[in-house]
């Protein structure tokens, strides 16, 4: 072999073993880009994960708040409840309680039941109850007669329980102001069940005291002072159904309504039972009717 042919076999060989260097390289950087690809994908993932999830704790978080603390309602429509007229009270007087419960309220005895030196009322009930959610706008207007209840939120009884749905107020986080007498409202579970607001022990014994069976123990339970109780609804709830916190609000003002026939009715009966335990303080709304009609009755 001559030398000149030694020389060009040579240089293929280099030529050969630099492409397939160059080949080696460029495989190395495909690798290189796609293992790259791979990670930047996984971030991603990871990132979208994280983003939903956190999206999905803050819509709970909302949910959450949203069932117990209920959906602050317009001040017209607090106006309403709030504020219906005593000539509408009068007309309706003791509207279709009678006919719902013949004994509304009950007499009960024990040790004056008082809280900043003025007679309490305790209410325990619970936001999933529908026997509360009527007997709320009962006694959200009984109790504004003797003082202020704010601020009012609108809300809901349970989907899957008798009367689902129906419109109510919430009395979390609501408070009361009065000369007259204090008014203890425990919330004690959400709509879903959950717990909420826990009863104290003494409150506990008092519930227990006039509900002994603790299999029929239930919602509402409303003390009047150790003197008088409700332990249910004394109008029918199914006469909310399907309307809004503004339509319920509203009726409260017809007198010749089912609502007012029967919450209206009942809130005359509450306000009897609130002036019978301060000693019919104020005059002005426990000396006349339909307070003053009603007393006797209890």
């Amino acid at each position: 072999m001559s030398k000149a042919q030694r020389i060009r076999q040579q240089s293929a060989r280099e030529r050969i073993a630099a492409q397939q260097a160059a080949a080696r390289r460029a495989e190395q950087r495909r690798k290189m880009l796609w293992f790259g690809g791979a990670i930047v994908v996984v971030i991603a993932v990871v990132v979208a994960l994280v983003v939903v999830k956190l999206g999905q704790n803050s819509a709970t978080s909302s949910a959450s708040a949203s069932s117990t603390t209920g959906t602050p309602l317009p001040a017209s429509v607090s106006k309403n409840v709030t504020d219906v007229p005593v000539s509408v009270l009068t007309s309706v007087g003791a509207g279709s309680v009678p006919s719902y419960n013949s004994k509304a309220i009950t007499t009960i005895t024990g040790p004056t039941l008082t809280s900043a030196s003025k007679p309490e009322m305790l209410y325990i009930g619970a936001e999933f109850c529908p026997y509360c959610a009527a007997m709320r706008w009962s006694m959200a207007v009984a109790l504004s007669r003797f003082g202020t209840l704010s601020p009012l939120h609108g809300s809901h009884s349970s989907s899957t329980d008798t009367d689902p749905n129906t419109p109510t107020l919430t009395f979390y986080k609501t408070s009361y102001t009065s000369k007259y007498l204090t008014f203890v409202p425990v919330e004690n579970e959400t709509i879903t069940h959950a717990p909420l607001q826990n009863t104290t022990a003494a409150q506990s014994a008092i519930w227990a005291k006039y509900e002994p069976n603790a299999s029929q123990r239930g919602y509402p339970f409303i003390d009047f002072g150790n003197r008088y109780m409700i332990t249910g609804p004394i109008f029918d709830p199914a006469v909310l159904a399907g309307l809004s916190w503004q339509q319920v609000a509203a009726d409260l003002h017809n007198p010749s309504s089912p609502v007012a026939q029967g919450a209206i009715g009942a809130a005359n009966y509450i306000t009897a039972a609130i002036c019978k335990i301060t000693n019919n303080a104020p005059a002005s709304v426990c000396t006349t009717a339909p307070a003053s009609t009603l007393e006797p009755k209890l």
